[in-house]
């Protein structure tokens, strides 16, 4: 069952923490605001900062359906918005040749077959006809597509509407929620901007990791949670290849609960770097010596 959207920006904030997501003023301020006004939000942070995250708790908070684009290079109009069941069009076919329907019955029959049962409806299309309350649109790693899918979504988020040239334009009785997240592996273009409220989900500072670790890390003892955010906020300071995200301090928090470590120490870390760092040559430089002095440092 739908809920009704949060009235005001410490609303949203409730609203966030209630789906233990912890959120600075300026996040909820922007995402009051897009709920409030119907515009896509637009989230922008390296990876792991829990950008893919807010969508689903706009989701399970308000009772709206999530629907979930994920972009990858290449991904073009039949995989995000609609696509014609041909198989199905065939064998209507087959059956009316089967028949030996005359010129009139063929002239129905083509267009029949690009009527609307025969449209596969993509996440795009289905957020624009969910039935009910208008679902969470999410469009993932925007910046994984091509530009030319850039240029495609431009109709969508300005007219809640997509034209299939067969049957005509659709259009959206209610707008849906719309949240896009990028990893800024590459710019996106400034129209697709222009059309979204923005913000720049960034690495959260040490006390929010730690509020985040008692929520997402119940286990972990309040002496490992604050050893463990300041071992990766001293990591984060460093000139790594791919910093470690949220994600990963939550992941390695858990890790260090199921080796019933209740503090950090220099072979544990060795032993469990690769939760936190995903390429060889970050774990080389920072285990060892590199290691023991951050355990160190993050005990003071």
């Amino acid at each position: 069952m739908s809920r009704p959207l949060p009235k005001s920006i410490d609303d949203t904030q409730t609203l966030l923490a209630s789906a233990d997501y912890v959120a600075g003023r300026s996040l909820a301020t922007a995402l009051y605001l897009a709920l409030a006004m119907r515009r896509p939000l637009f989230l922008e942070g390296e990876a792991g900062v829990g950008k893919t995250e807010i969508a689903k708790v706009v989701s399970s908070t308000l009772g709206r359906e999530l629907i979930r684009l994920q972009c990858y290079e290449g991904l073009d109009v039949a995989q995000a918005a609609y696509e014609w069941n041909y198989s199905r069009q065939m064998i209507e076919i087959r059956m009316a040749e089967a028949e030996g329907e005359g010129a009139a019955s063929r002239e129905k029959l083509a267009q029949d077959i690009f009527s609307e049962r025969f449209l596969v409806r993509r996440p795009l299309l289905r957020a624009l006809q969910s039935p009910g309350a208008p679902p969470v649109l999410l469009i993932d790693e925007l910046d994984r597509t091509d530009e030319p899918f850039e240029a495609y979504l431009l109709e969508v988020l300005s007219d809640w509407q997509i034209t299939v040239p067969e049957i005509g334009t659709i259009r959206a009785a209610e707008p849906p929620i719309v949240v896009i997240t990028s990893n800024r592996t590459r710019e996106i273009h400034d129209a697709v901007k222009r059309r979204c409220f923005y913000h720049w989900v960034d690495y959260p500072d040490a006390e929010q990791e730690f509020e985040i670790l008692r929520r997402k890390a119940p286990k972990a003892a309040d002496a490992l949670s604050r050893e463990v955010v300041a071992f990766v906020q001293r990591l984060r300071s460093m000139d790594l290849f791919k910093l470690p995200g949220v994600a990963e301090t939550i992941d390695w928090a858990n890790c260090l609960v199921a080796l019933d470590r209740l503090a950090l120490d220099p072979e544990t870390v060795n032993n469990t770097l690769g939760v936190l760092l995903k390429y060889q040559d970050d774990i080389e430089r920072v285990a060892g010596e590199e290691a023991s002095r951050l355990v160190t440092e993050a005990k003071t």
